[in-house]
């Protein structure tokens, strides 16, 4: 299974939609609607070379500020005409 490894902005929230989010039981954040913006993208075709990678990604200093994230996806091989598949129909 091959991965993609993502480093996003993190978007900031206000306190008062988290405190709506918490009461009402919802999602503060849903990145099937609105994703994080991507700020690096790379891809890997193990487990273990994804996870090296996203640990090297990890020492970027926005990333140890809290600025951005990594992400680490599994994707799947539909066809070589669409080599990457986020998953579900």
């Amino acid at each position: 299974m091959r991965f993609l490894i993502v480093r996003t902005e993190i978007r900031a929230a206000a306190e008062s939609d988290i405190a709506a989010a918490w009461a009402g039981g919802g999602r503060l954040r849903d990145e099937t609607s609105l994703p994080e913006s991507r700020r690096q993208v790379v891809h890997a075709e193990d487990r273990d070379a994804a996870l090296l990678l996203a640990r090297a990604l990890s020492t970027v200093g926005a990333v140890r500020a809290g600025r951005h994230r990594v992400k680490v996806l599994p994707i799947e091989d539909l066809a070589p005409e669409h080599p990457y598949h986020w998953g579900g129909s």
